[in-house]
């Protein structure tokens, strides 16, 4: 015990584990329940994952479809391109709410004690390994999409056709396994630079809202001890070392954005402000310390899906550090 608080206080006087263990922390017995409902949810983000990494498009066929309005068979064959696509969309967005769910289930496991959250997540190692893959999920997904402009070409000419269809027949998205109705959801989600991330942020939001009796503190110190904790094992040879993996130095960037972006939108007055308790200067200064190709989508996660970084209160130096370049 005591390995967080010393990451904590960067005691690193003794051997052994001063880290969250995000590579190998298995679930105790009471754990093991919501270890287990939350697992399925991970194991189906690395399929969607999968699937959006090797999203193609149908960008072709809408070209020569636009091309040649008269001709039924070109048509048909953007149809046909575009309808599977458009319901693997529909796969991407029924997961968000997958991934919502699992999210509040492991908000209200590790912010229900009176622990205090260097406690709670030294003793949940495992649910909080588990909370790290799913903002490790979010930042990656929403990463990929931003580089897929096909996915928005794609749901616009869908939602374009089903238009087109419906001013003749009105019930002609009855058969169709996006309907209007859905479509339209599906375009809110999609119309975010970064969806799954405003429904992690709107989720957050939500779990302290529903949660009276929770003092909102208990889940904002949960954040701001994660993005310390990763903060500081990455700053640390000592403990950096004992990744057996280079792809957990990313892994860990990428959660110290996510819970700062979270707690941005949680905490009333932001993370940006003096008294709050992320090293905001700190945490940014780490992530341009990396090749710019590995960080460049998470400075820009911060510049652009925070709340409060515009906010008068917010130190002009911390607004000159998240500068592009």
């Amino acid at each position: 015990m005591g390995n967080l608080l010393k990451v904590l206080t960067r005691d690193i006087d003794n051997a052994g584990n001063f880290f969250l263990d995000f590579e190998n922390a298995q679930p105790t017995q009471p754990e093991t329940a919501v270890w287990e409902e939350v697992n399925q949810v991970l194991t189906e983000a690395q399929v969607v994952l999968d699937d959006l990494q090797t999203y193609k498009g149908a960008g072709q066929e809408i070209r020569q479809a636009i091309q040649s309005p008269g001709s039924p068979g070109v048509q048909e064959r953007a149809w046909s391109a575009v309808v599977p696509l458009v319901n693997k969309l529909k796969t991407f967005y029924e997961f968000s709410q997958k991934l919502e769910s699992g999210l509040r289930i492991l908000l209200d496991v590790l912010t229900s004690s009176s622990s205090s959250p260097t406690q709670q997540l030294e003793q949940k190692q495992a649910l909080a390994r588990q909370f790290a893959h799913i903002l490790h999920f979010t930042l990656r997904f929403d990463e990929l999409k931003m580089t897929t402009p096909a996915i928005q070409n794609d749901f616009s000419y869908y939602r374009r056709t089903i238009s087109r269809l419906r001013i003749n027949n009105p019930a002609a998205d009855a058969g169709c396994e996006v309907n209007n109705e859905l479509a339209n959801r599906m375009s809110l989600f999609y119309a975010s630079a970064t969806p799954m991330l405003k429904t992690l942020s709107d989720a957050t939001s939500k779990f302290v809202s529903d949660n009276p009796d929770v003092p909102i503190e208990n889940t904002t110190d949960c954040l701001s001890t994660m993005a310390s904790v990763c903060k500081v094992m990455l700053e640390t040879p000592e403990y950096r070392s004992r990744f057996t993996s280079e792809e957990t130095v990313l892994f860990c960037l990428r959660v110290m954005v996510g819970v700062i972006i979270l707690y941005d939108h949680v905490h009333p007055h932001g993370a940006f402000v003096k008294t709050s308790n992320i090293d905001m200067k700190g945490c940014i200064k780490l992530l341009k310390e990396q090749p710019p190709i590995s960080v460049e989508g998470l400075l820009n996660a911060l510049r652009y899906t925070t709340k409060h970084l515009n906010d008068e209160a917010t130190s002009k130096q911390i607004k000159n550090l998240l500068q592009p370049n």
